[in-house]
């Protein structure tokens, strides 16, 4: 364990090597000058001049790319051009609310999805079955917007129940800071529920049409203990799989869901600074994310072993 803990750690380092050569290079070959862009139409050619210089935009591109790692794995991820703030304390400051946005929104859809699934596979073409169908397929192709349009209307204009946007930290209040949340996270969790349910409904399936769960209902195994214990138990792999992925695609599709609601998110963070050119926090991010990301990959992958003995890693 300790030498597949300590291999996958050390492949993460090529990933994100070719992660920030993308980055980098995507972000220098959007057309037009961004010292010009930063400061606008009216300023003058010594200021632009100034501010590339600033940015180190004269340099080669090699040149540039290798300053700016060597900064990264000297912990210094740089300062905005655009608010002059380092960059790692605009990335926690708009971390910490994607965070927890995306946990919520996993709970709510875990808590959802799989009781749902379980009993769909065991009602098997029942009503039960179909309706559980219909709200799954329905969960895949609501967009998450509309969703957030119609929770606002109902649940926080006419009910009045949530607020319509803006949010809390959790230092205000983790009653205040839930009750923000709560519309965000089932806008940004129904689809993830709904492809959770359809994998566990479909692996549910196969493993209560599977030989040892015959067997143990022929000894009277009771109902319970079939689908909760023999049954569940073995689709925990594919389970585990899918819910990392949408904790993955929660994470980095939460740019929507906060822009709708006002949360002060890592997606209102990129879309700004996208628009005003800010490249030290734009390559920041998605490095960051892409960390985030290969970090859940392998818990999930160190969760194989221990949902399923017979899945060694070594």
């Amino acid at each position: 364990m300790k030498k597949y803990v300590i291999r996958r750690v050390l492949s993460i380092i090529p990933v994100l090597l070719i992660v920030s050569v993308v980055v980098f290079s995507i972000v220098y070959l959007i057309p037009g000058d961004p010292a010009a862009v930063i400061l606008g139409d009216n300023a003058t050619p010594e200021d632009i001049m100034a501010l590339r210089t600033r940015m180190g935009l004269d340099d080669p591109p090699v040149t540039r790319y290798f300053h700016w790692l060597g900064n990264v794995f000297s912990g210094d991820l740089g300062v905005s051009v655009s608010n002059n703030t380092p960059v790692s304390e605009m990335l926690k400051s708009h971390m910490l609310p994607t965070l927890s946005l995306a946990i919520y929104a996993m709970i709510i859809s875990v808590v959802i999805a799989l009781p749902l699934g379980m009993v769909a596979a065991r009602k098997k073409q029942t009503i039960v079955d179909q309706s559980v169908t219909v709200l799954s397929l329905l969960g895949i192709s609501l967009p998450s917007f509309l969703l957030g349009l119609f929770l606002i209307l109902f649940f926080a204009v006419k009910l009045r129940w949530f607020p319509v946007s803006g949010y809390k930290p959790i230092s205000a209040g983790f009653g205040q800071h839930i009750r923000f949340l709560t519309l965000p996270a089932i806008a940004l969790g129904f689809m993830y529920a709904a492809l959770i349910m359809r994998m566990t409904r479909a692996s549910m399936l196969e493993a209560l049409g599977s030989d040892y769960v015959r067997m143990a209902k022929a000894k009277g195994v009771k109902e319970f203990a079939l689908v909760a214990k023999h049954a569940f138990r073995n689709t925990l792999v594919q389970v585990l799989t899918i819910i990392g992925q949408s904790f993955i695609g929660a994470l980095s599709g939460a740019t929507v869901v906060e822009s709708m609601f006002g949360i002060p998110g890592i997606g209102s963070l990129v879309v700004n600074s996208v628009g005003r050119r800010d490249y030290q926090v734009i390559q920041a991010v998605v490095l960051m994310i892409a960390l985030i990301n290969v970090a859940i990959s392998l818990v999930v992958d160190l969760l194989y072993g221990v949902v399923d003995p017979r899945i060694r890693l070594g």
